[in-house]
Order: structure tokens, then C-alpha cells, then sequence
């Protein structure tokens, strides 16, 4: 059984909301806990964080990130058949960025929340 939406005034269809009311039922929780084991990995995580800054291709993330190319590849195919990042060619360049706002906050709001923890800065309210 599918979650459904419970909000109060529905966002125009064209327009994508930023915010979901929902309840969560078996099949939502799955594939949240899908995306968030895509996040669970370090490498992952990093490049995940590269592409929240915009869209990168494999030749600028695997400088960023610090690992060989063959290791961000491997990554950026797993974030790719999980649909977290899109691809788009430019001439012989593969541009990498991620695949929606939400994910875009998810990493950050992931990193700005592990920043606190390791820091000791008091949580937000």
C-alpha cells in the first residue's frame, strides 16, 4: 500500500513542492532507507557532497574527493542506478550532477548535522 499525500492545500502540478505531508507506509520506508544507504558510505558521501555544490564531471570530482578514477566511477554508477545522480554528455565530457532539490538538502542538512556532532556547536531548535 502506497503513502499518500495528506496536505492541506495541494502545490499547482507544475509546480514541485519542497515539502511532502506524508505518512510513511512499507514501501516509502524502503526506498528512503535505500537512498540513505547510498549516503551510508564515505566515498559515496563525498561525492554526493561535491555534486550538491553543482554539477561536476569525473575528472573534477575524482580531484576533489582524492580517490582513483576507477573508485569514483564505480561510486558515481552505483549513485547513478540508485536514480540520486543524473548524467548528461558534453562532447566527450560525462556531467554528473544530482538528481533533485531534495537530495541537494539531504546531503547538506547530512553534513551541516555530523559538522555539530563533531564540532560540539549546539543543535538548532
Amino acid at each position: 500500500m502506497a503513502s499518500q499525500p495528506r496536505s492541506e492545500a495541494a502545490p499547482a502540478a507544475d509546480v514541485p513542492s519542497l515539502v511532502h505531508q506524508v505518512t510513511p507506509g512499507p514501501e516509502l520506508l524502503e526506498a528512503a532507507s535505500a537512498t540513505l544507504r547510498m549516503l551510508a558510505e564515505p566515498t559515496r558521501l563525498h561525492l554526493l557532497w561535491q555534486l550538491s555544490q553543482g554539477p561536476k564531471t569525473v575528472t573534477e570530482l575524482t580531484a576533489a574527493v582524492g580517490v582513483p578514477r576507477t573508485v569514483a566511477s564505480q561510486h558515481l554508477a552505483k549513485l547513478r542506478l540508485s536514480g540520486l545522480v543524473d548524467t548528461r554528455k558534453d562532447g566527450r565530457h560525462v556531467i554528473y550532477s544530482l538528481r533533485d532539490g531534495h537530495l541537494v538538502r539531504l546531503i547538506r542538512e547530512t553534513i551541516n548535522h555530523a559538522d555539530h556532532r563533531v564540532t560540539g556547536e549546539p543543535t538548532h531548535g
